[in-house]
């Protein structure tokens, strides 16, 4: 028998698939909510994979990009992981985990998951950074064109432009790709809360060191944000993790702990820009 947190959320879910036929993939005026760009990227494409849109659906890839959601502040990560483990494939259903990440996301202020978690199932332990999911990307692969194709016509727009600028600034055009995915997801209105703007979320400094005179028109964002990612290649030997690592944290703290700092956020960001280009990484992360 269905208990009736799992018959709520079922009704749920069922509820927004039926939905999705008649909306776009994505918003492409602005943010879909209130969490910074990368979180909002990270649900979108794990979403992406949860559902089949684009990729082939691969509900581990959808874990493991949720997990890197939840380790971003975001509560929709982790109640996105609990769904997965509660509704998926016979294979990963755990009613105990699915409980215990319903009972994070609720502690952590969201509503539905405090609808979804279930007082009759005990609660299994968590483990820190998602345990054995967060480590999803090592087992699987990226497939950026399928994933691109399942993008809204503004944003597939925008990645065409991307190739084109990256093979005039010497850029490998999935790194370009890649880390436009992690920044913003290719949305040229993100705004981040430390006013990191456009497609390739460029903070205000960085935008008037490569001549970006309008950070919401996606060609002038990418001009810049490419010339910034060539800057970065010749000050790191070409070594893309370093670069992405750079991207993220700046290039003063990668000198200073002499290679990817040690931050969590840093090295999740350098995963997935990794993962998405389809590279593999030089050294742990």
């Amino acid at each position: 028998m269905i208990s009736a947190p799992i018959r709520r959320l079922l009704c749920a879910l069922l509820a927004v698939l039926l939905l999705l036929p008649a909306l776009p993939a994505f918003a492409d005026d602005g943010p879909l909510e209130a969490d910074p760009p990368r979180v909002v990227a990270a649900l979108e494409q794990g979403l992406a994979a949860e559902l089949g849109s684009g990729l082939v659906r691969n509900p581990e890839l959808a874990i493991a990009l949720y997990c890197d959601a939840g380790a971003m502040g975001s509560t929709e990560g982790f109640f996105r992981i609990g769904r997965i483990l509660a509704l998926g494939p016979p294979y990963l259903r755990n009613p105990a985990l699915a409980n215990a990440y319903f009972a994070l996301a609720a502690r952590l202020g969201h509503r539905a998951a405090t609808d979804a978690f279930d007082e009759a199932v005990p609660s299994a332990p968590l483990e820190e950074s998602c345990g054995s999911f967060s480590r999803g990307f090592e087992r699987q692969g990226f497939d950026l064109e399928a994933y691109l194709s399942g993008l809204s016509p503004v944003r597939r727009r925008i990645a065409d432009m991307i190739r084109h600028q990256a093979r005039r600034h010497g850029i490998d055009e999935r790194i370009a790709l890649a880390v436009a995915l992690a920044e913003s997801n290719l949305n040229a209105r993100a705004v981040s809360p430390m006013n990191a703007q456009g497609v390739m979320q460029l903070i205000p400094a960085t935008q008037a060191r490569f001549g970006v005179k309008d950070a919401f028109d996606a060609e002038s964002n990418v001009r810049g944000g490419l010339a910034y990612l060539k800057w970065l290649k010749s000050r790191y030997h070409g070594d893309w993790g370093l670069v992405a690592a750079a991207y993220n944290a700046g290039e003063g703290a990668v000198d200073r702990h002499r290679g990817i700092p040690p931050f969590r956020e840093t090295r999740d960001y350098v995963r997935r820009v990794l993962f998405f280009a389809g590279l593999a990484p030089k050294r742990r992360l």
